[in-house]
């Protein structure tokens, strides 16, 4: 299993362990084929397979493999986004998962297995003056054009306070992919969804960037007091065919962990049905960290960190990332930092763009995207909203925005 920014267990038709159970690297993932009749329209996802007879024998096939192995089959998964059944195992003895991966490959009946791994976390109203994207992004006058009026963001993360002040009305759904217990609200994902689409105009706390849109909350890692969020492979997984399948528009990934293939394999899934894929840099990698580095994948890093070395750098877009005031758990408010944090202000940008051109592929977004050169406040590379607005829609909302209409964006 990966382990992404957050810290999430691995949870689903199976039984569901605490947290201190099943260290991931004596654990892996092992798909099996499912037929494409699989999935049905009329059977919610979220957790079961319902009566699923077919799933029944496949399950039959896992638990001969885990004992053939010396393995415990720990939680299984439907995929149909991918056409798989997903399958965690553990070595009760502490084996490492290259070596199981290894073995359980050499196996015709398995579409492929591979380690666990881990992902980390990367962090009008009264608070409206003091948010950096009212200042540089001028979100009163991009509200006059756009919202993100019904577009739908998926924030794949730990847990949103729905009921917030400022989030009250805004999460269309939520769903707990981490373990069995009720949806719990976390400091992380509460965050990035108030800077993506919290309410305007309440009288309290903030404005998120696209205050019209609707929010799926999916609650893919866990927070762990002093460690931040974390996240597994699996979790994410769960939530991200989640959102495939129910047709989200745009996918927020505010966290980062090692390449993995079957996230890989759901990123792609979801590019080739037009959603777009918003991923925070992980600074500590001169890569970007996975899944930011994915080709496709609109990549995001603080402004003020500037861009990253290479190829790579030349296509990472960079927004306020640094003591943005947001919302927090318990009705409460908060400031926070990280490229966490940037890539939802971009989500949230997306979310407007989508909204005013629809038919706009991502690959097409970012073309559009304009970005101010080192001349301006001394942010390299940060996008100018204003521009990239009217450069889309013809109508330049900002006055600040003719600076730079003129400039080229800067592609991939």
């Amino acid at each position: 299993m990966l382990w992404i920014g957050l810290h999430c267990l691995p949870a689903g038709a199976g039984e569901v362990l605490p947290a201190a159970a099943g260290l991931p690297e004596h654990q892996v993932l092992v798909m099996l084929h499912i037929p494409p009749s699989h999935y049905r329209p009329d059977v919610n996802y979220a957790g079961r397979y319902g009566d699923d007879g077919a799933h029944a024998a496949r399950r039959r096939i896992a638990e001969e493999l885990a004992r053939a192995n010396g393995l415990m089959l720990v939680n299984d998964w439907p995929m149909p986004a991918l056409g798989i059944d997903c399958y965690v195992m553990e070595d009760p003895g502490g084996g490492s998962s290259a070596h199981l991966v290894e073995l359980l490959s050499r196996d015709p009946r398995i579409e492929w297995a591979q380690p666990m791994s881990r992902f980390h976390t990367l962090g009008n109203d009264p608070l409206y003056s003091l948010q950096p994207s009212a200042k540089y992004w001028h979100l009163d006058d991009l509200h006059r054009v756009a919202t993100g009026r019904n577009v739908l963001v998926a924030v794949v993360d730990s847990g949103v306070e729905d009921q917030h002040p400022d989030l009250a009305g805004q999460v269309a759904v939520k769903q707990n992919f981490v373990d069995g217990n009720p949806y719990a609200a976390e400091q992380h994902g509460t965050a990035v969804a108030g800077i993506i689409a919290a309410r305007g105009g309440n009288g309290v706390g903030v404005e998120g960037m696209a205050p019209g849109a609707r929010l799926m909350a999916l609650r893919a890692c866990w927070q762990e007091a002093g460690v931040g969020a974390e996240c597994s492979s699996f979790t994410l997984a769960k939530a991200m065919n989640f959102a495939i399948m129910h047709d989200v528009q745009i996918i927020n990934l505010s966290l980062g962990g090692p390449p993995d293939r079957l996230l890989q394999r759901l990123l792609d899934a979801a590019m080739q049905n037009g959603i777009k894929v918003v991923a925070a840099v992980d600074p500590q990698r001169t890569d970007g960290g996975f899944p930011a580095s994915v080709p496709g994948v609109l990549s995001v890093a603080d402004q003020e960190s500037g861009v990253l070395p290479g190829a790579f750098g030349r296509r990472v877009l960079l927004a306020p990332g640094r003591d943005i005031p947001t919302t927090a758990p318990g009705a409460r408010w908060s400031f926070v930092t990280g490229t966490s944090y940037a890539a939802a202000h971009v989500s949230g940008m997306v979310a407007l763009l989508t909204e005013l051109r629809p038919s706009l592929s991502s690959a097409q977004m970012r073309e559009q995207m304009t970005v101010i050169g080192p001349a301006n406040d001394g942010y390299a590379g940060a996008i100018d909203a204003c521009a990239t607005i009217g450069r889309i829609t013809g109508n330049f909302p900002c006055l600040s925005a003719t600076a730079y209409a003129s400039k080229p964006a800067h592609s991939p």
